[in-house]
């Protein structure tokens, strides 16, 4: 499809729904998705706007490759500026959403300002207008999907939408379409939230036109979707075990996060695995695991659809799907689980369904809560304060305060903050396993010497997706390196993150890139947009785009004291496994990394990279 050259400007303090001419100058430079969604809100939106004021915006954006034939051609992303980080925010969620807006015709939706009372947006092909949301406020992502679809009476109308999390103000509240797909992360649903958008419904008929050359595209997707089926990981791995299948792998290298990063292996990991949740129950005689499932256009299908045991919990009042719906996924299996030294898969599930629900992040949830149980056994906490005992280990807590972050009551707010702003609050900042605010993922920086440069050179927070180099320290894709030492971590980190960059910004899921090389999507491109794509011409845009969240942030007030992890990392080694007596390599990492950037010392590009940029 390439682009449909069509953005939709919605402003919500007026209630206007316009379309205007997507910039194809900018596309050339940006491609789409995270690199031309970003760079139209770095463009339109001062770095020191208040996240939650009306006058910070939030951008639904496809790839060229979203909606076409091309394998993960599904995605979408959201760009604003992050509650959580107060950083660039770029959420990406797969499922059929993404598709959707692109067959209506649209390239983005750039929403500005805020409504005097809830509205949903209704997208129907050319035609978008607001609607009333009052009878979908206060209602789950669950409900309002399905409420959404009778009324509309269209089976086929596809759904994003923020839950309660998103209303109440948690700070890493997330966008949900598709029941249990989410751009989860850095606070986008609360962005959502507080301009009192509720949802966006769309319904597209126009289909995947405008390709350049529709027989060379052909041939590159079915090229690229054969080194898919042939690899390892995207052809048996993640289609039979799902991310799950890193949860032993992990622990075994001693690089699980476990009880706030205080361990590095979680002694019942093994209860919590893809292998467990294929296990039959002795309590019905079935196993956790009900099928795998796919997004829009993959052939990975890494997806988990879970049944729950309801006699674990008590299970009222829920839609018909609450029981097999969306199953547990490694960072969420770990987040719920070893971060909290909690071993029941059920209770683990049933928290993240939770999570699913009501839209907010499972990862934030979960390292937040293992935060606030190390100030419990601490006795800086207490169980009057928290409304119930909270040691590590305990399920009943898990669940519990799972249910009142979503609701927004009791200590359910606090946890709703963050971990960084709890931590600080009650004096122990430094129990914040957090970069720019945003609680790190399922992966320790003494065990793999390269996520931490990552996690803290990330530009929207501690996260795994901007630089996912455990593909080269865990699996050796597409060489393999070692995870213990910090030589060559800077080349390898910057070398994800920009080729990242490009995915993401194509419309295609990065977990092809445990396959794909960008010699994979190249052609692809080449084929799909107009203009010439060559391999250099992505390279720099990968760069380009990264350098731009960077300039965002720098003038948003990040320096490079934020380019840091928390003391335990650095200073408490690793207590078992090969990691055994290492710390964070971080303070000689970082310099290393600023260098292969084309940065001064202060993490700030120089002119001369600026220059050959672009930018």
């Amino acid at each position: 499809m390439g682009w449909t050259r069509k953005v939709l400007r919605v402003d919500l303090g007026k209630g206007t729904c316009k379309s205007e001419p997507l910039n194809m100058a900018l596309a050339q430079q940006y491609l789409g998705q995270r690199g031309l969604a970003t760079k139209y809100f770095v463009d339109e939106v001062d770095p020191k706007v208040d996240p939650l004021s009306a006058a910070n915006k939030l951008i639904m954006a496809t790839g060229p490759l979203t909606g076409t034939p091309a394998s993960t051609g599904g995605r979408y992303s959201v760009i604003t500026k992050g509650p959580l980080t107060g950083a660039i925010a770029c959420s990406n969620s797969g499922g059929y959403f993404g598709a959707e807006l692109k067959f209506a015709g649209w390239d983005m939706v750039i929403f500005e300002g805020k409504s005097e009372k809830p509205v949903y947006l209704s997208i129907e092909d050319d035609k978008a207008e607001l609607r009333d949301a009052a009878h979908l406020w206060g209602k789950t992502v669950w409900q309002t999907e399905e409420i959404i679809k009778k009324s509309h009476q269209d089976p086929q109308v596809r759904v994003c939408s923020i839950g309660r999390a998103g209303e109440n103000g948690v700070l890493y509240a997330g966008i949900i379409n598709d029941l249990h797909r989410a751009a989860g992360r850095s606070g986008v649903g609360t962005v959502m939230g507080s301009k009192n958008l509720k949802a966006v419904a769309v319904r597209g008929t126009q289909g995947a036109g405008g390709i350049k050359d529709a027989k060379a595209f052909m041939k590159a997707a079915a090229d690229a979707k054969k080194v898919l089926a042939d690899n390892a990981v995207t052809g048996q791995g993640l289609p039979t075990f799902g991310t799950q299948v890193l949860m032993n792998v992990i622990n075994e290298m001693g690089a699980l996060p476990t009880r706030n990063h205080r361990d590095v292996q979680f002694e019942d990991a093994r209860k919590i695995s893809a292998e467990a949740m294929k296990e039959k129950r002795p309590s019905d005689g079935r196993a956790h695991l009900v099928t795998n499932a796919a997004c829009f256009g993959c052939t990975i299908a890494c997806g988990r659809i879970s049944k729950i045991d309801e006699t674990h919990f008590s299970v009222v009042n829920k839609p018909a799907y609450w029981g097999a719906s969306g199953g547990l996924e490694y960072e969420a299996a770990w987040a719920l689980g070893a971060a909290n030294g909690v071993g029941d898969l059920e209770a683990l599930q049933y928290a993240n369904l939770i999570c699913n629900e009501d839209g907010f992040d499972p990862i934030s949830f979960g390292a937040t809560l293992g935060a606030a149980m190390e100030l419990y056994e601490l006795g800086i906490l207490t169980k009057e304060q928290i409304g119930i005992d909270a040691p590590f280990g305990s399920a009943q807590a898990l669940v519990k305060l799972a249910e009142m972050t979503a609701q927004g009551v009791g200590f359910g707010k606090e946890l709703g903050l963050g971990s960084k702003r709890l931590c600080a609050k009650y004096g122990k900042p430094d129990l914040s396993m957090s970069v720019k605010g945003q609680e790190f993922p399922a992966y320790d920086s003494r065990g793999i010497q390269g996520m931490g440069l990552a996690y803290a050179t990330s530009n929207r927070g501690a996260c795994h997706l901007r630089g996912y180099t455990v593909a080269s320290e865990v699996l050796g894709i597409p060489v393999k390196t070692d995870p213990l030492v910090t030589e060559g971590k800077a080349g390898l980190v910057k070398a994800f993150q920009d080729a990242t960059s490009v995915f993401d910004s194509a419309g295609v899921c990065v977990f092809t890139t445990f396959a794909w090389t960008l010699a994979d999507l190249q052609p692809q491109l080449d084929a799909a947009c107009e203009g010439e794509w060559t391999m250099e011409k992505l390279a720099l845009v990968g760069e380009r785009i990264w350098n731009m969240e960077r300039q965002f942030n720098n003038a948003a007030g990040f320096t490079a004291k934020d380019d840091d992890l928390p003391p335990r990392l650095k200073t408490e080694p690793a207590k078992t496994g090969p990691a055994k007596g290492l710390v964070s390599g971080i303070d000689k990492m970082k310099p290393e990394y600023y260098k292969a950037r084309g940065w001064d010392a202060n993490g700030v590009p120089t002119k001369e990279t600026l220059a050959r940029l672009g930018l």
